[in-house]
């Protein structure tokens, strides 16, 4: 039986998709409000960022993976236009029914498909662009979903990974403190939901650091990886090209 880390728990790997689910079915329809109040509004600047460099243009196809409430699919349907097309997916209902509601709401009308980036239901050589944003720490087998994402990608197609990753070394104590006292405390208040909010504080110490996931997506068959640290490297943008 092979094991996984669920948080700082080791899990079978059978069982860590089915907590997983369970986290974001919990925070489902208050996940928004809970990232702006974690984040302190960051979150909507380093998606922004991430738009800036996929650099899409008109007729572009595009993969959202773990697209949750629809942020950057919705910021990549304006950027390909009416000849483009982006396909709105996650593996979890709730998030991905609360975001196509979403979308719909804002006149958005996109492709949305329930769907384990471990075995993505896509032809090959098939997207100009793959994002997943916050959602590559959750995922079972990194190296299969990374796989998985090079093959439906277009030769000189674009992989953009935002992730919470390893902070600089002088923000590390007081961001511990941040992560493991106040936001499960924050979690409990806006979402009932303490648990989940500590998950997301060790799922973070479990994700590997910026040159680690660099490797990784090298290894994956990425021909080019570079990163970029956001607020002192809270966060990370990867960026591969698949040659």
């Amino acid at each position: 039986m092979s094991t996984t880390h669920f948080g700082f728990q080791s899990v079978d790997e059978q069982d860590k998709a089915r907590r997983v689910r369970g986290v974001f079915d919990s925070v489902a329809s208050r996940y928004d409000i809970m990232n702006d109040l974690m984040s302190m509004g960051l979150h909507r600047a380093w998606k922004a960022y991430t738009v800036m460099v996929a650099n899409l243009k008109e007729g572009d196809q595009v993969l959202d993976i773990a697209g949750g409430t629809g942020d950057l699919s919705m910021a990549f349907a304006k950027k390909v236009g009416r000849t483009g097309r982006v396909v709105h997916t996650d593996i979890n209902e709730a998030m991905l029914s609360t975001g196509r509601d979403r979308l719909l709401n804002a006149g958005v009308v996109l492709p949305t498909l329930v769907c384990d980036a471990e075995k993505l239901p896509f032809p090959d050589q098939h997207f100009d662009l793959v994002s997943v944003a916050f959602g590559l720490r959750n995922m079972t087998h990194k190296d299969v979903a990374l796989r998985e994402m090079n093959r439906v990608l277009k030769p000189g197609g674009k992989l953009l990974v935002l992730e919470f990753s390893k902070v600089a070394a002088p923000l590390s104590k007081p961001y511990d403190w941040y992560s493991f006292k106040v936001l499960p405390q924050l979690g409990q208040l806006v979402a009932g939901d303490a648990e989940s909010y500590r998950y997301l504080a060790e799922s973070i110490r479990m994700h590997p650091s910026q040159e680690e996931l660099k490797a990784l997506m090298k290894q994956c068959g990425f021909g080019h990886v570079d990163y970029h640290n956001l607020t002192g490297g809270v966060v990370a943008l990867h960026v591969g090209i698949k040659c």
